[in-house]
């Protein structure tokens, strides 16, 4: 490579994974996707001698894209601006947030995920069902239980149901929706389509929102849709989420669950998960159910993911009969 002629990001990012060493690029290698791991791998191996100065270049532009990224998440475009021309001088400053416009366009509504989700409501509520469903799609889960949750019950599980049952969307309905936003807000950016929506998506929502929007979206889902429903409610609380439980929630459910199913369901299960069991079990309780789980050997994951499943309905059942309380979002963790 030239000294001369430009670098391109490829290349940029292979040197910065080059300077930093191994490990540490190793972590970050782990946040992207295969493709993505592939390119930079084969930049990596043609990459020739870096000199000196271009090392020096590509470190110094990271940190500078690193600074303004934070400065853009506490607090916007216009703050972040003004903070990099008191350093940079404007011109440089506006390079740096061209450059982090650009960078966003990876995935639909980044700004929009920097908004309060409280006032994101005020914007949204009068849109169409999809439209909205399209957006909370795209906003941390964090966000999109608040926004959810703020809604109208007879909204939420008609949205619900629409984030759940979501593929793919064209990038035309994603770039009319930002369009729309961008008025509303003030955004800046313009971005590209990706896949979002889905159970999962909606899972991670469910699981933030409060215990009362929670049971009217379901209730709603299972009339209209009962294998749909079932399916979030199977997805809602895992087996490795007794972590969440607190020892005497943990000691409820293990009066209630057959010991054979538990030894099944551990042979699967983390150890950090198993060592919280058998905490919570008397010390001949503990040694017999080590015994158990040697005793059955090797078994089929799917026999030990059918035993966690069992426990998971009973967990999820002494919760709704109050009887424990798996730790949630919004009001729900509070407890007095």
């Amino acid at each position: 490579m030239s000294g001369k002629k430009a670098l391109t990001g490829l290349q940029k990012a292979a040197i910065l994974l080059v300077s930093i060493g191994p490990e540490l690029s190793s972590l970050l290698l782990k946040q992207l996707s295969e493709s993505q791991i592939e390119r930079i791998s084969y930049e990596i191996a043609n990459l020739g001698a870096v000199s000196a100065e271009q090392r020096e270049e590509v470190l110094k532009e990271f940190l500078q894209l690193s600074e303004a990224q934070q400065y853009l998440l506490h607090g916007g475009i216009k703050y972040a601006r003004e903070l990099l021309e008191r350093t940079l001088g404007p011109q440089k400053a506006n390079e740096i947030i061209k450059k982090l416009i650009a960078s966003s366009k990876a995935r639909p509504f980044s700004l929009v995920r920097k908004t309060d989700p409280k006032q994101l409501v005020n914007f949204i509520r009068n849109e169409h069902p999809q439209t909205i469903a399209l957006i909370l799609s795209y906003l941390d889960p964090e966000q999109a239980a608040v926004v959810l949750s703020s809604l109208p019950d007879n909204m939420q599980s008609n949205i619900a149901k629409r984030i759940a049952l979501m593929e793919r969307t064209s990038p035309e309905v994603i770039r009319e929706i930002e369009a729309i936003l961008e008025k509303k807000l003030s955004s800046l950016v313009e971005q590209d389509f990706t896949e979002a929506g889905g159970i999962n998506t909606l899972v991670e929502i469910l699981n933030r929102v409060d215990r009362g929007s929670e049971r009217v979206i379901l209730e709603a889902l299972e009339a209209e849709n009962p294998e749909l429903a079932e399916e979030i409610r199977k997805r809602m609380f895992v087996f490795e989420d007794i972590l969440t439980l607190d020892d005497t929630s943990i000691r409820r459910v293990l009066r209630e669950i057959d010991m054979k199913d538990l030894a099944l369901a551990l042979k699967g299960a983390s150890d950090e998960v198993a060592q919280r069991i058998f905490r919570n079990l008397s010390k001949r309780a503990s040694e017999m159910l080590r015994e158990d789980i040697e005793f059955l050997g090797p078994v089929r994951l799917r026999d030990v993911e059918e035993a966690q499943q069992r426990i998971v309905q009973v967990i999820r059942r002494l919760d709704e009969a109050g009887e424990i309380i798996i730790s949630r979002g919004g009001e729900d963790a509070i407890i007095v």
